[in-house]
Parts: C-alpha cells; structure tokens; sequence
C-alpha cells in the first residue's frame, strides 16, 4: 500500500507537469460553465426545457467532460506510452509490479476527476445559483458508475493502441461523438429523439443523463445505470485480456 501511495503520487506529479492535459482536464470545464454562464439567456428558465435553464443542464454535461478527458484521452495515452517506452517492462525487474502502476494511473485520475467536478459543482452553485444534486445517493451512484465505465473505456484504448499517439487518435476519435451524444454541443433535452436513444446507450449520453435525473431529484433511470454497469464491466474485461505489459 505504501508504494502504492508513492507511485500514485509520482504519477500526481507527473501529470501536473502537463500543463496541457491539466487545463483541458480541470481547468476548462468551470472555465466553459463559466463562459456558457455569461450568455443571458441561458441563465432564463425555458419552457422547451420544462422551466429548467441551459446553464442547469450543462453541469452534469461538464461533469461527463471532466470524465472524458482524464479516462478516454489522459490515461489511456500515459499507460500506452510507458508500454511504448519499455517502463512497464522494466517495472518487472524491481518490487513494483506493473500492475501497480495501472492502480496508480486510476487513483491520480480519480483524484484529479473529483477536483474537477467540485470546481465544476461550485461554479455552477456559487456563480449561477445552479441547484446541488436533489438524490444525493443516486448521484453517487451515477458518478461512480460513469467513472467506472468511462475508465473501462479507457483502459480498453489502452490495451488495443500500440503507442502513446495512436492511444490519444483513438481517444479523440471517440471523445467527439460520445460528448456529442452527452449533450456538449447542445443539450439532449433538445436533441431528436433517436439521437437521444442512441444516447442513452453509451457511457458519457447515459452518465449525464444519470446525472441529470438525480440533480433534479430523481432516482436515475434503471436503463442507464444497467448501460454503465455493462460498459463498465465489459470493457474492463476485455481490456483485462487484451492488455499487454510489453
């Protein structure tokens, strides 16, 4: 447990030398809320929103942000470039075994996902007068399951992609579609039905729509915490047999 700790702080380290992946990963998402928060109208409740405001919807939006950036883009490109560099290789030949630094990767990602996510709660509670999560358990329940699944996904682009850029290609190429469908561009109570239904069927559409139903005080819905949990453990599964340490 202790080199747990000191690898996952290292790793801590390491990403915060990034300065490109920490502003993409904790910065801009209160720095978007913001942005979109500045637009008058989206701070009016809205009848085709059934009273709610565009800047309402969009926290839990930027919450799955959060979430995609650090598991689909950061750490699959970090885990695929220590295979790439031999690290992983040469971890087998000291005390720390490579899986240990999997777990690293994980606990920094996490860590640095709830930071983010606080500072995007707060902005939207301090600044916009955005309500706090009405089903407190049920948000948990549905961030922790969209973590898992998220991170799944990532380890997955991990196992398949034979470098650093092609993990972060793969990563880009699924993190544009799967935001869109999570509502970044415009939000799903306004998208057409079927773009919803497909929605509702990935990791990011399915955890802000969690999300959502919570923040309003809802239990999330029995679909989206079954497509999380199938993400979650499907893709860790087959990321579990695909893996290569070297």
């Amino acid at each position: 447990m202790h080199r747990l700790a000191k690898l996952t702080f290292t790793e801590l380290k390491l990403f915060l030398r990034d300065p490109t992946a920490v502003f993409f990963a904790v910065v801009f998402p209160p720095l978007l809320l913001g942005i979109l928060g500045a637009i008058p109208a989206f701070r009016e409740p809205s009848e085709d929103l059934g009273g709610q405001r565009v800047i309402d919807l969009y926290v839990p939006i930027m919450v799955g942000f959060v979430l995609a950036m650090l598991a689909i883009s950061v750490v699959p490109t970090y885990l695929a470039t220590y295979r790439e560099k031999g690290i992983l290789r040469r971890l087998c030949t000291t005390p720390v075994r490579p899986s240990s630094l999997l777990l690293a990767q994980l606990a920094m990602g996490m860590g640095m996902a709830l930071v983010a996510v606080t500072l995007v709660l707060g902005v939207g509670v301090v600044v916009f007068d955005t309500a706090m999560p009405g089903q407190l358990l049920g948000y948990l329940v549905a961030f922790v399951l969209a973590a898992a699944a998220s991170f799944a996904v990532g380890l997955l682009i991990a196992a398949v992609a034979p470098s650093g850029k092609a993990a972060s290609g793969i990563g880009s190429v699924l993190f544009f579609p799967m935001m869109f469908l999570a509502g970044l561009y415009f939000p799903r109570e306004v998208m057409p039905e079927v773009l919803r239904r497909i929605g509702d069927f990935t990791p990011l559409g399915a955890g802000v729509q969690a999300l959502q139903d919570a923040t309003t005080g809802a239990w999330p819905q029995p679909l989206h915490l079954a497509v999380l949990a199938a993400f979650a453990i499907g893709a860790s599964l087959t990321a579990a047999k695909l893996f290569r340490w070297e």
